[in-house]
């Protein structure tokens, strides 16, 4: 599931028209819906906003994971991208808070890969939040990418990551190295033999030894690759001790019958004090291999207890005799290792998840880091086609009176398409038009004159000395400095001075100090997401000068 929402060109101005392109979600292609009704929905597969002076926004978009039938979210980006390209869109912006399976995919992606989901499309990083910036960004990634799998505190990722480097053959020292392989292990399938993998050397009792056995009734795993799937607070070392001390009192009390699992229980409990630790081995042993040994575990089909037994440890018959009996046969234990079951789907995500969360407590702030990057944003820029047409952008010049009432800066110009033979009053003409068709701010605007080209308004615009795709300014009279809808992000000026470095609006949850009314992020003033501002706040500078002042005297 892909979610992103509107954020970008807040210092724009106004425009007249914005177009929106939505597919909507399946349950919704024969609803008829009111224009505000539509808008309000936030399951479409697809929501894209252009704005009428070529900027727009990426604003919802879903793939299969999100109720998508028969298009991947690769292929509606791929109808937004050609979309875009075919209305010679200027820029889009996303604010991008993709996940799938709980994991943020701009961190996995981007230590895995070293790039988001929106790259491949050419999105680049825009602008971090918290003042983080592009070379913050990128030593915060290579700082998880390099960290090694070993240090990862972890358990359940450090039992895992020995059956992965076992089936692949590969070290796998670094989180990016595993993460890749998880990713890549989704798209895999299982061999139908499992491959065979060299033992590391054990306890002596843990050791496997050529000798006589029987044929096994099935297959059966060695306890020690069991553990490694296990999630447990006990460390690798004191289960597979506690499964020596279970199969030895099994050897002294069965004699070769079932006993109990209470009575199991009962026999171990003098050499493993920790009940908590003996029972989470006892319900793991079961048609598992454990040093010479087979423990088998099953229910009494009368009372339905359980009951152990043991058996000599054997490789698996891949195709038992038709009537099942069992046949001594040599075993080579040093040349007849046990087969490493392959990890499926459910379980390659599941680890992939472990391996996330253990690297964010690894290095949590480089983690942040990633996270606090989430505005991206793709450029067509001013394409300069083979039309014989001449292309300048235009960008309003204020008056110094109107410059001191702007509190946000100026805005790219807009784009003005004329013939080659089109003279410097005509481009005049068209700077104008171009203004009051696009922006509410130019309603009755009027042109006066051009800055960047020389020459009489009859004098061709070729030869005034500009050339196609430089930036003409434009003098004039008529900008509505009162209305209301001159900026997209509001005409008040926020001043901002966040003790993280922060001096525009990012998008963050902000408080203004009730003294001075300069804004501050509220998670580097100690205010949590989601608990509420308190209703009177002071920054540390006020709130410093208030204590240095001391007490007010009667």
């Amino acid at each position: 599931m892909i979610w992103t929402a509107i954020s970008g060109w807040s210092h724009h101005w106004v425009s007249k028209r914005k177009y929106h392109f939505i597919i909507p979600a399946v349950v919704d292609w024969d609803q008829p819906f009111s224009a505000d009704a539509l808008l309000g929905h936030t399951d479409h597969l697809l929501h894209g906003l252009i704005h009428s002076n070529g900027f727009g926004h990426l604003v919802t978009l879903h793939g299969r994971d999100g109720g998508s039938t028969f298009l991947s979210g690769c292929q509606i980006m791929d109808i937004w991208d050609q979309l875009c390209a075919a209305l010679r869109v200027r820029a889009v912006s996303i604010v991008d808070l993709t996940q799938k399976h709980s994991v943020d995919l701009r961190l996995l992606l981007g230590v895995a890969q070293g790039k988001t989901w929106f790259t491949r499309w050419g999105y680049c990083l825009a602008k971090g939040c918290f003042s983080v910036s592009r070379s913050t960004y990128a030593a915060a990634l290579e700082a998880l990418a390099t960290l090694p799998v070993d240090c990862l505190r972890s358990r359940h990722v450090r039992r895992v990551v020995t059956i992965y480097r076992r089936l692949s053959n590969k070290p796998l020292a670094t989180v990016r190295e595993f993460l890749l392989c998880l990713l890549d292990w989704k798209h895999l399938e299982a061999p139908h033999s499992p491959p065979r993998v060299k033992t590391s050397p054990r306890l002596m009792f843990l050791q496997p030894k050529s000798c006589m056995v029987k044929r096994l009734r099935q297959p059966c795993q060695r306890f020690e690759d069991v553990v490694d799937l296990l999630e447990c607070r006990w460390s690798k070392k004191r289960l597979l001790s506690a499964a020596e001390v279970v199969v030895e009192k099994l050897r002294e009390h069965a004699d070769g019958t079932r006993i109990t699992r209470q009575a199991v229980r009962d026999a171990a409990r003098g050499s493993i004090g920790d009940t908590g630790l003996l029972d989470f081995v006892i319900k793991s042993l079961s048609d598992t291999v454990v040093g010479n040994h087979i423990v088998r575990r099953v229910p009494d089909p009368e009372n339905r207890v359980l009951h152990f037994s043991l058996e000599e440890y054997a490789d698996p018959e891949p195709q038992p005799q038709a009537d099942h009996e069992l046949e001594p046969v040599e075993i080579d234990a040093e040349h007849s290792p046990p087969a490493v079951r392959w990890p499926n789907t459910a379980e390659a995500e599941r680890d992939l998840r472990a391996v996330c969360r253990a690297m964010v407590e690894a290095r949590s702030e480089a983690a942040q880091a990633v996270l606090d990057c989430k505005h991206w944003v793709k450029w067509w820029g001013l394409r300069d086609e083979s039309d014989d047409q001449l292309r300048f952008l235009v960008e309003w010049r204020p008056q110094p009176w109107e410059a001191t009432e702007l509190t946000k800066p100026m805005p790219p110009g807009d784009i003005v398409v004329v013939p080659l033979h089109t003279s410097i009053g005509e481009l005049l003409v068209e700077a104008e038009h171009a203004l009051r068709d696009t922006y509410c701010f130019f309603e009755d605007f009027q042109a006066e004159s051009l800055d960047g080209i020389a020459g009489d308004k009859w004098d061709p615009v070729m030869l005034g000395g500009a050339e196609s795709g430089d930036t003409i300014g434009v003098h004039g009279h008529g900008a509505d400095m009162e209305t209301g809808l001159r900026c997209q992000g509001g005409a008040d000026a926020w001043e901002v001075q966040c003790v993280c470095g922060a001096q525009d609006d990012d998008g963050e949850r902000m408080v203004a100090c009730d003294a001075c009314n300069v804004w501050h992020h509220t998670r580097c003033v100690g205010i949590a997401d989601g608990a509420p501002v308190p209703p009177l706040f002071l920054c540390i500078s006020c709130s410093g000068a208030l204590m240095a002042a001391g007490p007010i005297s009667g």
